[in-house]
């Protein structure tokens, strides 16, 4: 506390009063010639640190935000979306983090806008440092890709290293680089998109892990793979070649999946066939031969009646075929006909035959 010395009863002064000097001098600044422009401008201030005091007093996360709260340059703790109050004055500053959006990091092209109809656009300019890579077979390549990737912890993304994003960039490109060169070039092209995807999203996320940046990969998509265009003719001659050896080894399996099922139903028709034939065969060599035991036991039991049957039996089947029969003599002008087996039989008339 601050303690003033009053005049003594002998009129004696002591030590200068604080207490009087300092409203001596307020009293001379509100009562000199220029104290309106004083007071006016003290009023502002007060206004003004008033009114910085009530704004920098509060904030509002947005949903896809978190909160990074310091003070005095110390983090002392997140905070989720919402409204929040702070300590003014510059006490508390707030850091807002896009933890629940994804990002994206853009290699060999970038993307300008969205336009008509919305339809993306991207930059007409090249960027063949970042996409020509070299193959395993020494090939030149020009391979665009994204890496999407979210802010999985705040705090870690801010003060972990210094430049993340550039971190993951620049690890991104280097997996890619090695992923790439480690494999064929016809193999890039085609088949291996997905393979390349897979491997280069675990390896980058498990360097980003070693890091400890508070980054989390969602996906890595690869868009255009092409060669170069200065070697973009003698590819797509060689991708000709290609499909043409294709095409003729599909037509040839082809040819070859009509013809062996042909050949073996053929083979097997002709198996059947002979053991059909076999088949019947031996049951009418059976029939034949239980027919001949019958009729050596009716033979037996009767000799001359069933030899005349099977006589009877015999012409009755071979006659037919003969055709007509003549008797011819000598001194006979006409032949008389005998036997007219194959003249059709003439229906009676007059009731008489």
């Amino acid at each position: 506390m601050i303690q003033s010395v009053r005049p003594q009863a002998n009129g004696q002064s002591g030590p200068p009063d604080i207490e009087a000097l300092v409203s001596s001098f307020i009293g001379r600044i509100g009562n000199g010639p220029g104290k309106r422009p004083i007071k006016l401008f003290i009023a502002v201030v007060i206004v003004l640190a008033l009114l910085w005091g009530v704004l920098s007093s509060w904030y509002t996360v947005q949903p896809e935000e978190r909160a990074v709260v310091k003070r005095f340059g110390a983090v002392i703790g997140i905070n989720d979306p919402g409204l929040h109050f702070k300590i003014p004055f510059g006490i508390d500053t707030v850091q807002f983090v896009a933890t629940e959006r994804v990002l994206k990091q853009e290699f060999g092209f970038r993307t300008t806008g969205t336009g008509e109809g919305g339809r993306t656009t991207y930059s007409p300019q090249q960027f063949e440092d970042e996409s020509l890579m070299l193959t395993g077979d020494l090939n030149m390549i020009d391979v665009e890709w994204v890496v999407q990737y979210r802010i999985s912890d705040p705090i870690k993304f801010l003060y972990q290293m210094r430049e993340p994003t550039r971190t993951l960039r620049d690890i991104s490109e280097s997996v890619m680089r090695r992923i790439v060169g480690n494999m064929l070039g016809s193999e890039v092209l085609t088949v291996g998109r997905v393979e390349i995807q897979q491997k280069a999203g675990e390896e980058i996320q498990a360097l980003m892990d070693a890091y400890d940046a508070g980054i989390r990969i969602n996906t890595v998509e690869m868009q255009d793979v092409v060669p170069p265009p200065a070697v973009q003719p003698a590819f797509n001659e060689v991708n000709e070649a290609r499909q043409e050896r294709e095409r003729m080894i599909n037509e040839a399996q082809k040819r070859v999946n009509q013809e062996i099922p042909n050949a073996e139903g053929a083979a097997l028709r002709t198996v059947a066939e002979a053991e059909g034939y076999a088949t019947e065969r031996v049951n009418r060599a059976e029939g034949e031969s239980a027919r001949f035991s019958a009729v050596l036991a009716e033979y037996q039991q009767a000799p001359a009646v069933t030899r005349s049957r099977l006589y009877l039996e015999t012409m009755n089947a071979v006659l037919p075929g003969i055709g007509q029969v003549l008797v011819v003599q000598d001194g006979q002008m006409g032949p008389l006909p005998l036997l007219e087996l194959n003249r059709p039989t003439q229906p009676a008339t007059g009731g008489g035959q």
